[in-house]
């Protein structure tokens, strides 16, 4: 394997991941390139960079612009372009157009990232490599074919199912459907869903289990044919799909693990895997486990991970990039402890958890032992309400779970955000529920918990001085002075 080697690289991406990728670039001495929109010039992630590229008025539609990153990369002398999560990182044209141009793409190569995408050909990989998976139609044809295959499937298997897009992801053209009536209409959201967001409207009937849990493994493979995994991650605590705290390791026994894990390796290998990726998992309570699909990128929770191995993962990728093997072997991935991350957004948890874009005018972060901080945000930042809500993902870590939780609810009291909501307060209930205490939740605990939100915003004195420093700040005088 020719080794390959770049100086440069362009994260086509924004945030607190193009801030993460930058770190563990500058410390190989790669330097970086950040792409930013009009609409996005105060983002921190242009000020951490080496060098920065306006690609376009914004909002959104530039950072999905392909030609647009590829041209920026070639005018800045960029060799590689990193993806981060979201936007396009799991889009294989992107890959492709990469190579194309002659560039690095820092992920799998595009023919990967077709077939992990599609979840009808990563299920039958699966199933080829001795993985159980849920019972599910293939892709439903169109019309009243889809129909009659639809009402085949439910009377085999009963309600409730999971109506699903193809080519899903971030719990976008999913939902579950309860009965015959739910199912139609069911099917004609998820595919008008999966067309807006994944431009077909390919979608699938699967078999709805009953309170399982999320449980993913972090996987590694470089060009000379290794796969590692670095361990377990338990995602289950979910609202609409989307995750809300994620945990690693799941918490499960070793052996169940160490099987989990050795299913998740097999079909990497069965898929040419390259770069860094996840396999994730249904465990019902029982312990029967389910092949759920394979996410081909690096992924927000990857930091509970590096925090209980001590790995680097986006340094990983960087090297087998690079053309390196993987700097470690399996037998010397060890998980210690329990690591917890919240993603603390400008959302109004009591308002549906909308977003709430606006002025940052206080930012106080947390620290301490324990503690890691991977955010985009600053004090004075105007979050724009164009882009996602995250402000900062907060990771603690403990040598016992009990550590752990006690640390994220110290963790939690230290932060002071004054001029936008954010989900702190509902974190802060979560922290305290006897259930998360006991490490007892499933995918179905946001929604067997809604007295979660019944909780009063209570102003702390440092946050009323705060508010008045900023206010007299903001207007030259104390609006308040009589």
């Amino acid at each position: 394997m020719q080794k390959l080697m770049f100086e440069k690289i362009l994260v086509a991406n924004r945030g607190e991941i193009a801030v993460r990728i930058m770190r563990s670039a500058q410390e190989l001495d790669i330097k970086s390139v950040a792409v930013y929109e009009e609409t996005d010039k105060n983002s921190y992630h242009i000020m951490r960079a080496d060098e920065a590229v306006c690609i376009g008025p914004g909002p959104r539609r530039d950072y999905l612009n392909i030609q647009k990153i590829i041209e920026a990369a070639r005018k800045t002398g960029a060799q590689a372009i990193h993806p981060g999560y979201g936007f396009l990182a799991e889009n294989p044209d992107f890959s492709e157009a990469c190579t194309k141009a002659g560039l690095v793409f820092i992920g799998p190569p595009p023919q990967v990232i077709r077939d992990l995408g599609s979840k009808v050909i990563a299920r039958r990989l699966a199933k080829e490599s001795g993985l159980p998976v849920i019972p599910a139609t293939a892709t439903l044809s169109k019309g009243e074919e889809g129909e009659a295959e639809a009402h085949a499937f439910t009377r085999a298997q009963g309600f409730p199912v999971m109506i699903k897009a193809v080519s899903g992801g971030g719990g976008r053209g999913i939902r579950q459907v309860t009965d015959e009536r739910s199912l139609m209409d069911g099917i004609k959201r998820s595919r008008s869903e999966a067309l807006t967001s994944f431009g077909n409207d390919d979608i699938y009937l699967e078999k709805c289990l009953y309170r399982p849990q999320h449980v993913e493994v972090q996987l590694l493979a470089d060009s000379y044919g290794t796969v590692v995994y670095l361990g377990t991650r338990n995602c289950s605590i979910q609202r609409r799909h989307q995750k809300l705290i994620e945990i690693a390791p799941s918490g499960w026994p070793k052996a169940l693990n160490d099987e989990i894990c050795a299913a998740a390796v097999r079909i990497a290998k069965a898929a040419n895997y390259l770069s860094a990726g996840t396999a994730e998992f249904l465990v019902e309570p029982d312990g029967t486990y389910y092949f759920l699909e394979v996410n081909t990128r690096i992924q927000v929770e990857h930091t509970v991970t590096e925090v209980v191995t001590g790995i680097d993962i986006v340094r990983e990728q960087l090297l087998i990039a690079l053309g390196e093997p993987i700097s470690f072997r399996q037998d010397q991935v060890m998980e210690r402890g329990y690591a917890i991350e919240l993603r603390i957004n400008a959302e109004d948890p009591k308002n549906n958890f909308y977003a709430d874009p606006g002025v940052v005018q206080v930012y106080q972060s947390s620290a301490g032992h324990g503690v890691r901080l991977d955010g985009g945000i600053y004090q004075g930042y105007e979050i724009p309400p164009y882009y996602d809500s995250l402000l900062v993902k907060l990771t603690v870590y403990g040598y016992t779970w009990q550590e752990a939780v006690g640390r994220l609810g110290r963790a939690l009291r230290g932060f002071l955000v004054i001029g936008v909501k954010t989900t702190i307060p509902y974190f802060q209930q979560i922290v305290n529920d006897p259930d998360f205490i006991q490490m007892k939740f499933d995918t179905s605990y946001i929604d067997r918990h809604p007295h979660l939100l019944d909780y009063k915003e209570e102003e702390r004195e440092s946050q009323k001085i705060a508010r008045l420093v900023a206010e007299i700040n903001a207007y030259g005088y104390n609006p308040y002075a009589q």
